[in-house]
């Protein structure tokens, strides 16, 4: 996420140390988590509570967040291995390149840098005409100022738990192919630059004439939030029917309001907002982080160690029946207020 405020930032300089830690993979992506060769995915009707796992989310994290990646900065070699393992990850799950390839490259940045852009084709031959974006960053800030010897921000919550989600998600559809409205998965680059990626995505497919039915996107979902009765919330809360519409499709309350999100006005601050000021179509992120869960935004100690893997399965688990319910509903049921 972008830098929030100067008055977050004195509230993070109570955080301590950061962890180390261990590199198993080495200088090449794996073929999949752990390092283990991709099987193909087989879902059975019913079966996305237990779809994604721990362990699974484990190992994408473990190379996502690695200092072989060197913090995934915008235009770097270590972003390069980032895009290359997860286009290896849409092959391997049915998801086709929406452009001639997956990388869609920026015109808004001096170095080379790209956006992942994937599709896959809803099954309704009226319906598949509208598309819905499921999308987070991909990039962090990478090196930065040296803390207790570690200088790289590994950037595991922000925003490796995000990518996790879009590509656990990408290969449930891949494999279910559920949907009757396209997706189009998305993994941008240069947030942390200003939005910079979102934003070059969002003009584009606004000049192509994309048919842009609802843009979901995914922020900082690597820890759960502390004493709340909701998994996430939604910035842009009180914009929309959004929560209330997910809520119904996941058949819980799984999405909240956080008066702080309002208060530091997250929704202008990640990758939902470009696709709102083109489309005026619903578009907004979904978050675990709380302001009082995690003590290293934007610090060298964002680590994989401190990530709680069987609440990111969670929320995947739980996104799968929303996703699948805005992609097979006949009526617009998200609505702006």
């Amino acid at each position: 996420m972008r830098q929030i405020t100067i008055l977050f930032l004195l509230m993070l300089l109570f955080g301590c140390g950061s962890l180390r830690q261990t590199q198993s993979n080495a200088s090449n992506p794996p073929a999949g988590p752990d390092g283990l060769k991709s099987k193909t995915t087989k879902v059975k009707k019913g079966s996305h509570a237990y779809f994604s796992d721990s362990i699974r989310v484990k190992g994408i994290m473990n190379y996502l967040a690695s200092d072989v990646l060197e913090g995934r900065d915008a235009g770097s070699e270590g972003i390069e291995k980032a895009a290359e393992f997860i286009e290896n990850t849409f092959v391997q799950n049915g998801i086709k390149p929406y452009f001639d390839d997956f990388k869609d490259t920026l015109v808004n940045f001096q170095k080379p840098a790209y956006n992942i852009v994937g599709v896959l084709k809803g099954s309704d031959k009226k319906l598949r005409n509208e598309y819905i974006i499921v999308g987070a960053h991909y990039d962090h800030i990478g090196i930065i100022k040296s803390e207790n010897e570690d200088s790289i921000a590994n950037g595991a919550n922000d925003n490796a738990s995000g990518t996790t989600t879009v590509m656990e998600l990408a290969r449930y559809f891949g494999a279910s192919k559920s949907n009757k409205r396209s997706l189009i998965f998305v993994l941008f680059s240069a947030e942390e630059k200003g939005l910079l990626g979102s934003n070059h995505l969002a003009k584009k497919f606004k000049e192509e004439g994309l048919n842009l039915y609802l843009m979901l996107n995914f922020e900082m979902t690597g820890v759960p939030m502390v004493d709340k009765d909701y998994l996430m919330y939604v910035t842009g809360y009180d914009m929309s029917n959004l929560a209330e519409v997910s809520n119904k499709y996941a058949n819980k309350n799984l999405v909240g309001f956080l008066p702080t999100a309002k208060e530091f006005g997250l929704f202008q601050r990640s990758d939902n907002f470009p696709f709102h000021n083109e489309f005026n179509i619903p578009s907004q992120t979904f978050c675990t982080f709380d302001f009082t869960n995690f003590n290293y935004y934007h610090k060298v100690g964002d680590e994989v160690g401190l990530m709680d893997f069987g609440h990111m399965a969670g929320v995947i688990n739980n996104m799968i029946p929303v996703i699948e319910g805005f992609s097979n509903s006949r009526e617009q049921e998200i609505k702006y207020y």
